[in-house]
């Protein structure tokens, strides 16, 4: 990790972002960039297929695993399923990789949707192939076609998240059709939503990973709970410059 003397600089926040779409753009909602510069980073963004991600972890001081499209089920061992979109095989080696760094490393990380879920298959865990299909739609995680809905969300008293976001109970911005079916090596479910859904883990042995189902950044700049997440990154961030 990125080492300089104490509050010398912003800490460098490197965010995913989504593979390269029909236009030859490379795109990320602006709304991660903006949360990490409220929170006081420096966003710094990595597509897929850097083939120099060890270096890159060692000079960004904090990661935000960002969301976007599903996971190829073969590398959970999964089915496909039709409402599968947006499969990336470059996207997801890229970032299976980093995570490995991550874990190797402890660099301070924010996983968010799909990031989570990343994390979670890298630690040999499943995922549910469609949300509906096996909790039914008396909880909406998105609307059709793919759009944010909000809903509530209950955290582990006991949990990291509770106490970087102030509460057990948090009303979050959802824009997910999967969610972690068996966790991976490690993984401590710590928030559910009312129907039962995972909506966050965390790692015994990487107590610097924040990693929440649901879209923080969506909200963040009118929900102060939303964005403790990017300020708790933050903040590990620095630690790990000085």
């Amino acid at each position: 990790m990125a080492s300089t003397s104490p509050m010398t600089h912003s800490p460098l926040i490197g965010i995913t972002t989504y593979a390269v779409n029909d236009q030859g753009n490379v795109p990320l909602p602006h709304e991660y960039v903006d949360s990490v510069r409220r929170a006081g980073g420096v966003p710094v963004l990595i597509p897929p297929g850097e083939a120099r991600l060890a270096d890159i972890v060692q000079r960004i001081d904090g990661l935000v695993l960002a969301g976007g499209g599903d996971i190829c089920p073969s590398r959970y061992g999964g089915c496909g399923h039709q409402t599968i979109y947006m499969i990336n095989v470059e996207r997801d080696e890229s970032e299976l990789s980093l995570i490995r760094l991550v874990l190797e490393s402890q660099l301070p990380t924010l996983a968010i949707c799909r990031g989570l879920q990343v994390l979670n298959v890298a630690l040999g865990g499943t995922l549910i192939p469609h949300l509906p299909d096996v909790v039914g739609e008396a909880v909406p995680h998105r609307l059709p076609p793919r759009v944010p809905v909000p809903h509530d969300v209950t955290l582990e008293p006991d949990s990291r998240l509770a106490r970087v976001m102030g509460s057990a109970q948090i009303e979050c911005v959802s824009w997910h059709h999967q969610a972690v079916d068996h966790a991976g090596d490690g993984c401590r479910i710590v928030a559910r939503a009312p129907d039962g859904v995972a909506e966050a883990i965390e790692l015994t042995e990487h107590p610097q990973l924040l990693a929440v189902q649901w879209h923080p950044e969506l909200s963040s700049e009118r929900d102060i709970a939303q964005q403790r997440l990017f300020d708790e990154l933050v903040r590990m961030a620095r630690g790990a410059t000085s």
